[in-house]
């Protein structure tokens, strides 16, 4: 009778340990005050003529710009948030994502480096157990009898050389 691994189930437990985090990472605080919309959608833009800081963070004129334009649109409560962002991208470009999109050739990107480190991990292990198997992993006679050779030969100085 043949024994069941039991890699799969801790591959799909580690899978679905993911896929829940990710769900949980993701969900809403419930309502926001307009304040805390603002704010919310502001660290998500990158100033564009910042290097490296966000709308939120940066005193620059066209980071002020920004912010009451999303203000502008928080308060007239017709676009959800992803609809402002959408807006300031589409007047500014994508450079100014701070996180790329989880959509497309961007979520290519993300996601990638990740399953490429999966396989890697995974070709290993399957590779490891297959030359553990193959080598059967007990010494034959004839390696017994290449160190017995080795061991009975007399060192010389000249071997140290």
């Amino acid at each position: 009778m043949k024994v069941v691994k039991s890699w799969p189930m801790w591959m799909l437990m580690a899978i679905l340990v993911v896929a829940l985090l990710a769900v949980g990472s993701n969900r809403s605080d419930g309502p926001r005050t307009q304040e805390d919309r603002i704010d919310a959608i502001s660290k998500r833009l990158a100033c564009p003529t910042c290097d490296g800081e966000s709308v939120f963070v940066s005193q620059a004129s066209a980071a002020q710009a920004i912010r009451n334009e999303i203000a502008r649109q928080v308060s007239e409560g017709l676009q959800s948030d992803e609809e402002i962002v959408g807006f300031i991208e589409q007047r500014f470009g994508g450079q100014v994502l701070l996180v790329p999109r989880a959509t497309g050739l961007d979520a290519l990107v993300w996601a990638l480096p990740v399953a490429v480190f999966v396989c890697s991990v995974a070709g290993l292990v399957f590779a490891f157990r297959r030359w553990k198997r193959q080598q059967g992993g007990e010494a034959t006679d004839e390696d017994r009898a290449i160190v017995a050779a080795l061991l009975s030969e007399d060192p010389t100085e000249e071997d140290y050389r």
